[in-house]
């Protein structure tokens, strides 16, 4: 599975961007795509994602009601909707893919196989 995040830039605090992240592969619709974001000195940390086949979402609580997670199947990709930023938000964001494991709810970056490169997000205040 190869991912290419795209979409980051710079914005005001308030603001509001997408991310995209495009997926190829075989199997690419049947594995759980992720967010994660990671501040410089900080871990990387879990944002939200969804599973191609159905949508469940799951959020972090830090995003939650100001973040949305969505995909095209179409078109292999998975989008991250991000309003209201704020400062605590900069970070570069990653997209990755898990493959399906019984009992897991792919929260935890550990859980996820493949990683695109990642895309700064910069929100000035």
């Amino acid at each position: 599975v190869q991912l290419q995040a795209s979409g980051g830039g710079l914005v005001q605090a308030g603001g509001s961007l997408r991310l995209s992240c495009a997926a190829s592969g075989r199997t690419v619709s049947s594995y759980i795509m992720g967010w994660f974001r990671q501040a410089p000195g900080k871990e990387r940390e879990f944002v939200a994602r969804i599973t191609w086949r159905i949508g469940s979402t799951l959020y972090a609580d830090s995003v939650k009601d100001r973040f949305t997670v969505s995909r095209d199947n179409a078109k292999n990709t998975v989008f991250l909707q991000m309003n209201s930023l704020k400062p605590d938000d900069m970070a570069v964001y990653y997209c990755a893919a898990a493959r399906p494991m019984s009992g897991s709810d792919y929260s935890t970056k550990n859980e996820y196989a493949y990683w695109g490169r990642g895309t700064q997000v910069t929100v000035s205040s």
